[in-house]
């Protein structure tokens, strides 16, 4: 008797463009492990990140297909979309990029935990790549932090760093967030040595940029992965400020 191979599930980002209605779906295929997995966190008590398996249940239709689009992502959900959808990427694509855990900014929040975090972003030697996603959750909200050419000398003229902070929820006002996105970043400059004049970089622009937004509290991550998602395929190979807004995440 001839064993059929169990078709792999396929998990589907579903999001409709809020101008015109189309829908931008992002297909990602499911591990063969996934009722073991979850995704990359923090170790508290460790050197770095560590991978820890806890058993998760889903409910899986005919079709092998889990919709997404029917649950709020919590860190442990997101960041495992986020690795299918970067596993899929082009080799091209990524090579410019690179990304930090998606909880490593709300553990920075907390005093007891900052400098296990910044020796993890150290250590992914960010300062190489051009773009850096920096997913963010905070009160229960996800937004996306990117960093462009932090690869370049804040005191460039010709390529200057900067940052976009992407929010599906405008009215929660976005911007709240500098305060703690500016000290993070004047941290992880000051950590690696990057840069001898650390006032530079509390003038590296942070700008918002408009995004669609979400329709109810449930879509924030699920956005923050399409954004990610639209910024990889578009990025240009410079971010020039002085042509900011010409790069649109519609």
């Amino acid at each position: 008797m001839v064993k059929r191979k169990r078709q792999q599930p396929v998990v589907f980002i579903d999001l409709e463009h809020p101008i015109t209605g189309h829908s931008n779906s992002v297909e990602l295929e499911e591990p063969e492990n996934v009722k073991n997995l979850q995704p990359v966190s923090p170790s508290i008590s460790g050197m770095g990140p560590v991978r820890r398996r806890r058993q998760l249940t889903k409910k899986v239709g005919r079709n092998g297909a889990i919709p997404v689009r029917k649950r709020k992502l919590d860190s442990r959900a997101f960041e495992y979309c986020f690795q299918n959808l970067w596993r899929s990427s082009p080799e091209e694509k990524k090579i410019q990029f690179t990304y930090l855990d998606c909880l490593w900014f709300n553990l920075y929040l907390k005093a007891s935990h900052r400098r296990k975090v910044l020796k993890w972003i150290k250590d992914k030697e960010i300062f190489s790549k051009k773009y850096v996603f920096v997913p963010i959750v905070c009160w229960s909200h996800w937004s996306l932090l990117i960093f462009c050419h932090f690869d370049a000398s804040p005191e460039s003229k010709r390529r200057k760093p900067c940052m976009l902070l992407l929010d599906s929820l405008q009215e929660a006002n976005p911007r709240r967030l500098e305060p703690e996105i500016r000290k993070f970043v004047f941290d992880i400059f000051k950590e690696d040595g990057k840069c001898k004049n650390l006032n530079v970089i509390c003038k590296i622009p942070l700008m918002v940029p408009k995004v669609p937004q979400q329709k109810n509290g449930d879509e924030c991550g699920k956005f923050v992965l399409y954004f990610i998602h639209l910024f990889m395929e578009a990025a240009p190979a410079n971010f020039r400020i002085k042509d900011y807004p010409y790069f649109r995440f519609h």
